[in-house]
């Protein structure tokens, strides 16, 4: 509940925009990824996904909070994308959620970079 006694949507807590480029597209996600807001990454994921593109660049450079869950979708999105879209996983180094995910040994697996760039 919020201070005005309205529930928390999780499209208050989480934003994800996609971006299409070519035959990539990047999820540029914004926010808390918990057990309320994790369904807007998963859906956002599952439709980049149905487009088949080559590249999916999942951006979490501005997430502050990473819970379980979080993981589980991006471990889900790289397994419903099979080998015919590469998936990659933007994290900056300093940031919570490359702390999370190297604690949990998941940053190779999911091809986490600190940056679009790379």
């Amino acid at each position: 509940m919020t201070t005005d006694g309205n529930r928390v949507r999780p499209q208050d807590l989480l934003r994800v925009t996609a971006h299409h480029s070519g035959g990539s597209v990047v999820l540029a996600v914004a926010g808390e990824v918990d057990l309320l807001s994790a369904p807007v990454l998963g859906d956002a994921v599952t439709t980049a996904l149905a487009d088949a593109p080559d590249l999916l660049v999942i951006d979490l450079s501005e997430v502050s909070f990473l819970a379980s869950i979080g993981i589980t979708v991006l471990l889900e999105a790289r397994r419903e994308a099979g080998s015919g879209t590469r998936i990659r996983v933007v994290a900056p180094e300093a940031g919570v959620v490359h702390r999370t995910l190297r604690l949990t040994g998941l940053v190779e697996a999911l091809a986490v970079a600190a940056t679009r760039d790379e």
